[in-house]
């Protein structure tokens, strides 16, 4: 396998399906099932509360930068349930800190991912949490304590409190670049999705796929394109130690 950190000083790790081994679709069902169940604790039809949410999810997913994804999200939630819904942000901060963790068991268990960013970080790498930010910096951080791992260990993380854009938007990455003030050919980006991480190689960034959990639903060729395993991954981040 080929050096992937010659000349770089930068990594960015996407997370569901690359550092957390994950069926997608398991997990989201799984995820607005249990909003869906606190939404109706607090007098909310739980389907008109998931399909808030996932209106939300989607004007996300469209962002074109003149707001943050968190002002985009709130402001289509609201759009279809009313102004009160606003008030239900800090339930949700409560709900990532607690009933959140319920659809750990819709993962798996991931022990080379807590390896990878220690091994990374003893290089003096710097390492970016490159997940789709759908979610509040609360939701990110428990999905990391599943592996173990902790917001500190990295130097950024893109949430939806502070980004503008979604994967596969090239200017996601472009904001991620301004932000850690680097160059694309410094970066490299170790996800697992086709679409939304090879995004990436349009803003300049260099992409290695995960295949564990590899999604590539338009089905396109990926001969050219760097991958393997995890553990394939690994061996080659420790023996640069």
């Amino acid at each position: 396998m080929k050096d992937f950190l010659k000349g770089k000083s930068t990594v960015l790790f996407d997370l569901d399906g690359t550092l957390l081994p994950m069926n997608l679709e398991e997990f989201t069902n799984t995820y607005f099932a249990l909003i869906g169940k606190r939404g109706e604790a607090l007098g909310y039809d739980p389907k008109e509360l998931v399909n808030a949410v996932w209106q939300g999810t989607k004007a996300m997913m469209k962002n074109d930068g003149s707001m943050t994804n968190h002002d985009r999200f709130w402001q289509m939630f609201s759009h279809q349930l009313g102004e009160k819904a606003l008030a239900l942000e800090p339930c949700f901060d409560e709900f990532y800190e607690n009933e959140f963790h319920k659809a750990k068991a819709v993962t798996r268990e991931n022990p080379l991912a807590k390896r990878a960013v220690e091994a990374l970080r003893q290089k003096g790498i710097t390492l970016v949490l490159a997940t789709n930010p759908l979610f509040p910096l609360t939701g990110i951080a428990s999905r990391l304590s599943w592996l173990g791992l902790k917001k500190e260990d990295f130097s950024y993380i893109t949430t939806y409190e502070a980004s503008s854009y979604c994967k596969p938007d090239p200017r996601y990455f472009e904001e991620i670049l301004k932000a850690v003030k680097k160059q694309p050919e410094e970066c490299l980006m170790i996800g697992n999705d086709a679409e939304e991480d090879l995004a990436a190689q349009k803003a300049g960034i260099e992409v290695y796929l995960v295949t564990d959990c590899l999604i590539n639903s338009r089905e396109k060729d990926l001969s050219q394109v760097p991958k393997g395993s995890f553990s394939e991954l690994l061996k080659v981040l420790e023996s640069k130690i």
